[in-house]
């Protein structure tokens, strides 16, 4: 098979391309390894979808080997399938796009020249962005109008330039506790924003609206509202997608990419072949991918003369932390207003996305306000013991169930920073294990950089502070160096000089004339926010580059 592009992944990074090059005209092959769910398979069958592998392949077949490196260089070594620690996000068709919560928010100019700004961090691998915000501005903005991002403008000191004055979909229901949220703030001398969340809050885009079940983060969208690559970008585009298709090599000669290995879960062996090959594989398995891939010409992996291939892996820093409402302290209009099913809360702050702490300059971070997951197990775990820790059975434990369900929320937070690059934290391959095709499975080695955790805090304790004045109790919070498996990127970074970056500044490898990396693979530093946005925004990017380049080739 000879097409005009072959793109490996299916999620944020890889759904652009399809789209945009299929409705250009171009024949499109898109290779993914799970499954094409409708939105008539999705449910909120709790068991199924977070207490089972049900998007994600079992470890026991496909594993990974993890290094945890500690700050005086010794470090604890974890295999996947025996620990359960699991760096899987989804496999199926829009890959982990469909378990997003949808929190849309973009970087910051700053962000593209953390280094110029902030200069240099001791263990940091700090690096300025090839391209500034003003480039990916305009892809951003597409974003917003064809995945379909829900929210409204608020003027605060760290909005970032818009192109366009607002968000094209209103903002989604919220809860009334909210009004006491954004009043707290106003109190504290804070600016509340709206979060954006790439939900349909109408019926648009021939996608549904919304049914506020608020079974987001960690499920599929049965209504179509989420803004997942399937949804928004697969579904509408004729590209040929071929379903469980596990690519395990990139054939290359020393100048180009000329086919695509791949085994269906039965172990038959297909290959692809393309004029443009692009790998978006998600952060780790792409770096994975290039890694197996190597050959005569490139001995230490595909597109790795620079030997950066696998290096500077990023996660989001940052933490979690929650409080829970009194009722009784609520007037009875409050308390009615608490309990409404379904809305949203909906808040964010970005007062410290930039702060001095002491006279120095620090880079922030958001924190991001939501209510607690209706994971009804979860909710009802945390409650099966009494005030003296002894475990409650019989009519108390009934009771309590009941109070806590029915008169009491807890509003939870999320805190977002930078986890800075270090030579500590890389995905290599292990050649003893392999998974169950015979490849080499990947090595996560895990490090935070200690300033990660201080900023963390810092935004921790703001955040703490907002609890404290709306009343809740119960109020606690975690911030660690443990990174959330669903925010990944680096190992592939893009730069100017190939000697020091595997990309340039168009996400084309610099050692190949045809093979780009589309995922979160090409962040240098990640930014303050979750990635999904400017995943796809940067994909769209490459997606006009690529396009240019087959014209030429076709002229």
């Amino acid at each position: 098979m000879m097409v005009d592009v072959c793109i490996i992944g299916s999620g944020a990074g890889g759904s652009p391309i399809a789209y945009e090059l299929a409705n250009a005209g171009f024949s499109v092959v898109v290779l993914e390894k799970g499954e094409n769910f409708s939105e008539s398979d999705f449910n909120k069958d709790e068991i199924a979808v977070t207490r089972r592998d049900m998007f994600t392949p079992p470890l026991n077949e496909q594993k990974h080997i993890i290094n945890e490196y500690r700050a005086d260089g010794t470090f604890t070594r974890y295999d996947g399938e025996e620990s359960g620690w699991s760096f899987w996000n989804g496999s199926m068709v829009g890959g982990s796009s469909n378990l997003m919560s949808g929190y849309f928010h973009r970087l910051k100019p700053n962000d593209f020249q953390l280094k110029s700004v902030y200069g240099e961090i001791k263990g940091a691998n700090v690096v300025d962005w090839p391209i500034s915000y003003k480039d990916l501005e305009p892809y951003y903005d597409r974003v917003e109008k064809v995945v379909g991002v829900s929210g409204k403008i608020v003027q605060h000191k760290h909005l970032e330039p818009r192109s366009s004055a607002d968000f094209p979909y209103p903002e989604l229901q919220i809860n009334g506790a909210t009004k006491w949220f954004d009043l707290t703030c106003k109190d504290l001398g804070y600016e509340a924003i709206p979060t954006p969340r790439a939900i349909l809050s109408q019926n648009a885009l021939g996608r549904n609206a919304c049914y506020y079940s608020n079974f987001c983060g960690s499920y599929g969208c049965a209504s179509g509202a989420k803004g997942s690559g399937r949804a928004a970008l697969l579904q509408k585009c004729k590209a040929k997608i071929i379903t469980d298709a596990f690519v395990y090599r990139l054939q290359s000669n020393e100048k180009k990419v000329t086919r695509a290995y791949y085994y269906t879960k039965n172990g038959i062996r297909h290959s692809v072949q393309a004029k443009i090959f692009v790998v978006a594989a998600q952060a780790i398995e792409t770096s994975r991918l290039l890694l197996n891939s190597k050959n005569e010409h490139f001995p230490n992996g595909l597109a790795n003369s620079s030997g950066e291939v696998g290096k500077n892996l990023i996660f989001s820093a940052g933490g979690s932390g929650s409080g829970r409402f009194v009722f009784e302290k609520l007037t009875p209009q409050q308390q009615k207003e608490l309990m409404e099913v379904g809305a949203f809360f909906n808040r964010s702050l970005q007062d410290w996305y930039e702060y001095k702490n002491e006279d120095k300059a620090y880079k922030g971070g958001t924190i991001d306000f939501l209510f607690e997951h209706q994971n009804i197990i979860s909710r009802v775990m945390r409650e099966v013991y009494d005030e003296n820790g002894k475990l409650l059975w019989g009519e108390k434990l009934k009771e309590k169930l009941h109070k806590r369900l029915t008169t009491s929320r807890v509003l939870t937070f999320e805190v977002f920073n930078d986890w800075l690059p270090t030579d500590k934290c890389f995905v290599g391959v292990d050649e003893k294990t392999k998974d169950k095709y015979g490849v080499p499975v990947g090595v996560i080695n895990l490090y935070g950089h200690p300033q990660d955790l201080e900023v963390g805090e810092y935004l921790a304790q703001k955040a703490v502070k907002v609890l404290e004045r709306l009343g809740c109790e119960e109020i606690d919070y975690s911030i660690s160096s443990a990174p959330p498996p669903n925010l990944v990127a680096g190992g592939c970074r893009f730069g100017n000089d190939a000697k020091t970056s595997v990309l340039d500044k168009n996400c084309k490898a610099h050692d190949l004339e045809n093979l780009y990396v589309s995922d979160a693979s090409f962040m240098p530093t990640g930014g303050s926010i979750p990635y999904t946005w400017t995943i796809y925004a940067n994909s769209f990017r490459v997606a006009d580059v690529i396009k240019e380049q087959l014209k030429k080739e076709k002229s």
